[in-house]
C-alpha cells in the first residue's frame, strides 16, 4: 500500500516541478522517487504491512493484499522503471517542455502495475489494468509530430478499449457465476456442487477474462497491435511498455488461474497452451523477418509472451510454486535484458537516426561498450547460457515439463529460431562496416555508461549465480 501511496503522492508533486524554468530537477527527483518506493516495498518483505501497521495488509476491505508475491514483482516494476529512466536524459537535453507529463504517467503507470500485482478482487484487478492502460496510451502518442506516434496511439486505444470490454464483461460473467469478486470466495464457489448449473456462464467469463489479458500481455492471436504499437511509440516509452506492462500483466494472470480459477483449469489450460503454441509460432517466425532491430524486439516481446504462457500452463498449485518461481525469474531476466536493448537502440536511433540493423553497423569500432551491453542483452535474450535468459527459460522448461512435455519441445524449437534473429544485431555490430555518415562515435554520459554497464553485470549474475533468486518466493 505504501508504494501505491508514495507513487500517487509524487506524481502529483512532480507535475507541479514542470513549472520550474529548467527541467533538469525531473530526472533527479524521479530517481530519487523511484529508489526510495523500490527500497520501501522490499521492507514489506516477510512483514507485509509496514511502518507499525499504518499499512497492514489486507486492506481497503481486502481488495488488495501485500505478501512476498506482490512485493518480489513490485520490485520487479519498480527496478525496471528505474532502470530505464536514465535513458530519458535526451529529453531533458533537448527542453522537452511536456517532461513532467511523461514522468508523472510513469509514475502514475506504476501504480496500475502494483495494484495488478496485488489485487485480491476482480475490481481492483480491472482498475489496475486501466491505471496502466490509460498512462500507456497516452504516452504511445507522446510525439505529437510524428504520424508514426500518433498512429500507435490511436491503435493502442481503440484495441485496447475492444480488449477491455470484453476483460470486463467477463468479470461480469463471472460474478453472475460466483456471486463474489473475491478470488478466494470465487474459487470457493466453483468448487461447490451447487453452482454446477451455472457452469456455461462460469465458462464462459473466463475465456473472455483470458482474452482481455492476453491482449495486455501480447499473446496471440491478440498480439496484432504489439507490432505497430511498438515502432510508432517513442522508444524509451516502448521499453517501458514491453517490459512493465508484460511482468505486470503476467503476475496478474498467474494470480488469477492459480487462487480464483483452479477448478476451472479444463476449460482454460487447453485454451492458454493452445494460446502458447501460436503465441510463440507467430511471434518467433515474425521477428525472423524483421529488417528493423526496432520491430524485431516487438515480435521479440510477442515470443517472450509465449514462453511465459507456459508458466501459465503448469500454474495449478501455490503461488509460491514453480511456476511462480519460473515467471519471476524469467520477468526479471527479461526485463533487465530489454531495458539494455531499447536503451542501446534510443542512444543509437538519437543520434543516426536510424532503427535497423544498419544504424547498427560498425558500433563495435565505435561504441566498444554499447557493442558490448547489447550482445549481452541478445545473448540473454535468446537463452544462451551463462546469461540470466538461459535460466529463465531453464526454469520455466522445468515447471511445464512434468504437465506438458511436447509444449517444452515445441518451446525448445521456437527458441533456436529466436538464436537467428538475436544474433543479426550483433553480426552487424561487429562483422559489418559503419554506414557512411555513421562513423562518428555516439555520445554516451557517464550516467548512462554506468546504468548498461549494471544492466549487463545484472544479466550475467542471474545467469552464473541464479540460485540467488531462483527460490526467492
Amino acid at each position: 500500500m505504501l508504494p501505491i501511496v508514495l507513487l500517487s503522492v509524487f506524481g502529483i508533486v512532480n507535475l507541479f516541478l514542470g513549472f520550474l524554468r529548467s527541467n533538469r530537477a525531473l530526472l533527479p527527483f524521479v530517481l530519487v522517487v523511484l529508489a526510495l518506493v523500490f527500497g520501501l516495498n522490499l521492507l514489506d518483505w516477510n512483514h507485509a504491512g509496514s511502518l507499525g501497521g499504518l499499512f497492514d495488509s489486507p486492506y481497503i476491505s481486502q481488495m488488495l493484499t501485500v505478501d512476498n508475491y506482490s512485493v518480489a514483482f513490485s520490485g520487479i516494476v519498480l527496478l525496471t522503471a528505474l532502470l530505464l529512466v536514465p535513458f530519458s536524459n535526451s529529453y531533458v537535453a533537448a527542453g522537452e517542455p511536456n517532461l513532467a507529463e511523461y514522468y508523472s504517467l510513469l509514475l502514475f503507470s506504476l501504480v496500475g502495475a502494483i495494484m495488478m500485482v496485488s489485487y485480491n478482487h476482480l475490481i481492483m484487478l480491472f482498475v489496475g489494468i486501466e491505471i496502466l492502460s490509460i498512462s500507456m496510451y497516452c504516452l504511445a502518442g507522446s510525439n505529437k509530430r510524428d504520424v508514426r506516434s500518433n498512429e500507435a496511439a490511436l491503435k493502442y486505444f481503440l484495441q485496447g478499449a475492444f480488449a477491455t470490454g470484453i476483460l470486463l464483461f467477463g468479470i461480469a460473467l463471472l460474478y453472475g457465476a460466483t456471486g463474489t469478486f473475491q478470488l478466494s470466495e470465487v474459487a470457493t464457489a466453483i468448487a461447490a456442487p451447487a453452482n454446477q448449473t451455472l457452469l456455461p456462464m462460469l465458462y464462459v467469463g473466463v475465456l473472455m477474462m483470458v482474452i482481455g489479458i492476453g491482449f495486455k500481455v501480447s499473446a496471440a492471436p491478440f498480439h496484432f497491435w504489439t507490432p505497430d504499437v511498438y515502432e510508432g511509440t517513442p522508444t524509451f516509452f516502448t521499453a517501458f511498455m514491453s517490459t512493465v506492462v508484460k511482468t505486470a500483466g503476467f503476475a496478474a494472470f498467474l494470480k488469477l488461474l492459480v487462487v480464483a480459477l483452479p477448478a476451472a483449469s479444463p476449460v482454460w489450460l487447453p485454451t492458454i497452451a493452445a494460446m502458447c503454441v501460436l503465441t510463440l509460432l507467430l511471434g518467433n517466425i515474425g521477428a525472423a523477418v524483421q529488417t528493423s532491430a526496432k520491430r524485431m524486439l516487438a515480435y521479440s516481446s510477442v515470443s517472450h509472451a509465449g514462453y511465459l504462457l507456459l508458466g501459465l500452463v503448469a500454474g495449478q498449485g501455490q503461488l509460491s510454486g514453480p511456476a511462480a518461481q519460473g515467471i519471476f525469474f524469467y520477468s526479471l531476466a527479461y526485463s533487465v535484458a530489454t531495458v539494455a536493448a531499447f536503451g542501446v537502440l534510443k542512444l543509437v536511433s538519437d543520434q543516426r537516426q536510424r532503427e535497423d540493423y544498419a544504424g547498427l553497423a560498425g558500433l563495435a569500432r565505435t561504441n566498444p561498450l554499447l557493442a558490448f551491453v547489447l550482445t549481452v542483452a541478445m545473448l540473454s535474450l535468446g537463452g544462451i547460457p551463462l546469461t540470466g535468459g538461459f535460466f529463465g527459460k531453464f526454469f520455466i522448461f522445468m515447471a511445464v515439463a512434468p504437465v506438458n512435455i511436447w509444449l517444452v519441445v515445441f518451446a525448445v524449437v521456437m527458441s533456436m529460431v529466436g538464436i537467428y534473429y538475436y544474433l543479426r544485431p550483433v553480426i552487424a555490430m561487429y562483422l559489418r562496416p559503419a554506414e557512411p555518415g555513421n562513423e562518428a562515435p555516439i555520445v554516451v554520459d557517464g550516467f548512462q555508461s554506468f546504468t548498461l554497464v549494471l544492466l549487463a553485470a545484472i544479466t550475467l549474475v542471474l545467469g552464473i549465480l541464479p540460485g540467488f533468486l531462483s527460490g526467492l518466493l
